[in-house]
């Protein structure tokens, strides 16, 4: 099972921008939670971070060209007006889920991209992503079957 992680505008300064907001786990140490979870459920991982709305675009289809079997994504400030994040997510054909490290709606924020999304995992810090992967995993073993 092979997964890709999107994360979106911003989220490289995790653990650094906002703390209060966003915890002080920052992005590399997020990264290797991410790796050491998906190794545990034998699944493989593919974490790529851009503040451009495009590269996440094109990096999606390259994935499902590839065949990917899963999408984890936080759109991060593309939350707000990523059209084209929404519409690329909805072409392909590998689901995807959506994360946030914060309850977005608590906030006062709509995703633009959560109706391309199969679910979304958000309020619960950065175990938000693991939940997230969790689901993905347990989501395509249901659809295996």
């Amino acid at each position: 099972m092979k997964l890709l992680l999107i994360q979106g505008a911003n989220m490289e300064y995790l653990g650094r921008r906002q703390p209060e907001l966003y915890g002080t786990t920052t992005a590399k140490e997020l990264d290797a939670l991410m790796r050491r979870q998906a190794k545990r459920l034998g699944v493989s991982l593919e974490i790529l971070y851009t503040n451009t709305e495009g590269a996440a675009v094109s990096a999606i289809y390259k994935a499902d060209r590839a065949k990917i079997d899963g999408i984890l994504f936080n759109p991060a400030g593309f939350l707000h007006a990523g059209h084209a994040l929404r519409d690329c997510l909805r072409s392909i054909r590998a689901p995807a889920i959506e994360i946030h490290i914060t309850n977005i709606e608590k906030r006062g924020y709509g995703s633009v991209t959560s109706e391309a999304a199969i679910g979304m995992i958000a309020g619960f810090g950065v175990d938000s992503y693991v939940l997230a992967l969790e689901a993905m995993v347990s989501h395509l073993g249901k659809a295996a079957r």
